[in-house]
């Protein structure tokens, strides 16, 4: 009988802040600027290059530090989730093409199972390295070891020591690995943190080693199983596989605060019918039908000159559905029963509830159920808009460019998501 070989684990990992670097990938006037990308409606920063943290907290309000960031010389950016989200697929699909299998751990980050791969794991990473680099314009890291909390550290000091280790870090070896966890404090390990890094502290566990030989039993005791699991990974013991698929999720939320205020009922009908397109794309994402929505309203919350008010409203659909136009006229026609004039609005939200796949319910024998020809419609859109990008095909009531919408006033281009806006080289 064949044995099942030891398990190998890499993490590859954007070496730089991933916004900021899809912001370089078409800008290569910007290699060397230090660059901040902000939330929502140009709120805060909600990531940093390497060289602009000296100067930048995270989280920071960017009507704050605006000239702080002129004076240094740093380039702000509004957030281009598209851009971010496209280049994110290229760069995991193109490491799928090159590992038996992956799970993507975040936007920018992904494990990849190496276990029972013949040949120099080194040269591996080094090859998925200049791959991503060389088809996408992203740097990542690669870390090597046989268990994810090893390799999440290999990776650390990949990043940490490029110059020396070239961005690859295999620590499968008890040398390098016990070398890693000598010169890694306890509060770069995965999942410690620094409140967890007080009191383990307290123990005399301060280094990454020093907790990969500690009494797990007594860990877990203290503290919980996560940070038993955790030692014991350090240690060389493998106890996280890699994770199945997410199993279809139970609410679909989408919510957005408008870019200004609205006091008319319209262009917050517009809102909601934009945040139900969104949100019934996640829906056949999952393959999942809807029985209820609940449409919500609110002002300002803050303001101690605004009047406030927020409310909602439920509303059970005809059948579980997936038509994003039944849903959208069920959500905006649930507004005009909210909504009360003389107020300022800041946000809405739409929320899919009661979701199932479909077999999961028992239709009554006189129950109405949804046409077929609605399920060839929403294949069809899906289709197109798959292909040509989100919001090629809409419904009536999504407007193009709303007034309403998110303040983005310093996004750059959507290089890869829009024909008009592909980048041009003269």
């Amino acid at each position: 009988m064949a044995t099942k070989p030891d398990p190998v684990f890499a993490l590859i990992d954007a070496n730089n802040s991933f916004y900021a670097s899809c912001e370089r990938v078409f800008r290569p006037d910007l290699a060397k600027v230090p660059i901040v990308v902000l939330s929502n409606n140009d709120g805060c920063v909600i990531a940093r290059s390497y060289d602009a943290k000296p100067f930048v907290k995270m989280g920071a309000p960017y009507f704050q530090i605006k000239n702080d960031l002129r004076r240094h010389g740093i380039q702000a950016f509004s957030s281009n989730y598209a851009l971010y989200g496209d280049i994110s697929e290229r760069v995991m699909t193109l490491i799928e093409s090159m590992v038996p299998a992956t799970e993507i751990y975040s936007i920018d980050e992904c494990f990849a199972d190496l276990s029972g791969l013949t040949g120099d794991l080194d040269a591996l990473g080094r090859r998925i390295r200049a791959a991503v680099y060389r088809c996408t314009g992203i740097p990542v890291g690669v870390g090597i070891a046989k268990t994810k909390t090893l390799a999440k550290l290999a990776n650390h000091t990949a990043k940490r020591l490029q110059a020396e280790t070239g961005g690859v870090v295999n620590i499968s070896e008890p040398f390098q690995r016990d070398w890693v966890l000598r010169n890694t404090d306890v509060a770069e390990v995965w999942g410690v943190g620094r409140k967890m890094k007080i009191h383990l502290a307290g123990m005399n566990i301060k280094s990454a080693m020093d907790l990969a030989k500690a009494d797990p039993w007594m860990l877990r005791k203290k503290f919980s199983v996560v940070i038993e699991k955790t030692a014991r990974e350090l240690g060389g013991t493998p106890c996280l596989e890699l994770d199945e698929p997410n199993p279809p999720k139970h609410e679909i939320c989408c919510s957005r605060a408008f870019g200004k205020r609205l006091k008319e009922l319209p262009p917050i009908k517009e809102a909601v019918a934009t945040y139900m397109m969104r949100a019934s794309e996640k829906l056949r994402a999952q393959h999942s039908l809807c029985k209820k929505i609940r449409v919500s309203i609110r002002t300002g919350m803050f303001s101690p000159e605004e009047a406030k008010y927020a409310n909602g409203v439920l509303v059970d659909l005809p059948y579980p559905t997936d038509d994003v136009r039944l849903l959208t006229k069920a959500a905006t026609g649930a507004l005009d029963r909210i909504f009360r004039a003389g107020f300022r609005y800041s946000k809405a939200e739409v929320l899919l509830l009661d979701l199932c796949q479909r077999g999961e319910f028992t239709d009554d024998l006189f129950a109405t159920s949804q046409p077929e020809a609605a399920e060839r419609v929403m294949r069809v859109l899906d289709e197109i808009n798959g292909r040509w990008g989100r919001g090629t095909l809409r419904t009536a009531s999504v407007p193009i460019q709303p007034d309403w919408g998110m303040r983005r006033e310093m996004m750059s281009q959507s290089y890869t998501t829009r024909v008009d806006q592909l980048w041009r080289v003269s």
